[in-house]
């Protein structure tokens, strides 16, 4: 069995989605050594395989995923015993690493498991069966795609929400989640503190530990970083991307990008064509 979906890749926005499957494979079958453009997430519904990443092996089977990561070389076959059947999901946007990284999976981190119901298989199964619509595909898949993160979200974080370093862990990505939904408008530190359920020297302090900035330093970051993707976008001046990041006041943009990036935004600009 082999199904497939594809849609055409969007504007880079939160979350696109750009593809998902079911297969069942055959003994031995691979793909690799070679690269994709946008993450995937492959679940295996039955047997084994294995997958190699960043010089590691990982052995799986029933019940385990894994992540392929955007321009990192891997492989991964299916046994010639027991060969794998999985479902995967292929997607990418400007929110794709925040909700992974919730999810405690990263280049570094490419395993996860999950084995405790049916959901994910069900959440594919829904995904394929999106075939049959006409009118809205897309916009259901997309929204599957956001119930599968969750739930890998959900999961990670019931199980490591007690132990004290991945509290704090827990309240960066809490802060992080609360300036990727809001740096387009005027937030404070103290917002992100209430927000979080944290003092505001408190957030400071294991901002510092974890991250090595301070929330201030790291929602400037974010905001440059952002207004560096709308850079691409021609039709919008350097003042409604201003905006867009956060910045009334154009000049003040002007002087917090170049300070950051080392250039003024419409050098960056022409430097980026």
């Amino acid at each position: 069995m082999l199904e497939k979906i594809y849609i055409n890749k969007p504007a880079n926005t939160d979350l696109n989605m750009y593809r998902c499957g079911m297969e069942d494979c055959k003994p031995g079958h691979s793909w690799g050594p070679a690269v994709r453009d946008h993450y995937i997430i492959h679940y295996i519904l039955k047997g084994k395989g294995f997958y190699q990443v960043g010089g590691k092996t990982f052995n799986l089977e029933k019940d385990d995923g894994f992540l392929i990561c955007p321009n990192t070389v891997i492989y991964y076959e299916a046994d010639l015993d027991d060969p794998w059947s999985y479902a995967w999901v292929g997607f990418h946007g400007i929110k794709a690493e925040i909700y992974l990284n919730r999810a405690n999976l990263s280049a570094e981190n490419p395993i996860f498991r999950y084995d405790k119901d049916d959901f994910l298989t069900e959440c594919f199964k829904q995904m394929i069966s999106t075939k049959n619509l006409s009118k809205a595909g897309e916009i259901r898949l997309l929204g599957l795609l956001y119930v599968f993160l969750s739930q890998l979200i959900e999961e990670f974080e019931t199980k490591h929400v007690f132990d004290k370093d991945n509290k704090k862990e827990s309240y960066i990505k809490k802060a992080l989640e609360f300036i990727a939904m809001n740096y387009s408008r005027k937030i404070t530190i103290t917002e992100i503190a209430n927000y979080v359920g944290l003092d505001r020297s408190y957030l400071y302090s294991i901002f510092k530990e974890l991250l090595n900035v301070s929330p201030q330093e790291f929602l400037v970051s974010y905001r440059i970083d952002m207004a560096c993707q709308l850079m691409r976008n021609i039709n919008l001046s350097i003042g409604d991307i201003a905006r867009s990041v956060g910045y009334d006041d154009q000049l003040q943009f002007s002087k917090v990008f170049k300070k950051v990036k080392g250039t003024p935004p419409r050098q960056f600009r022409k430097e980026q064509r």
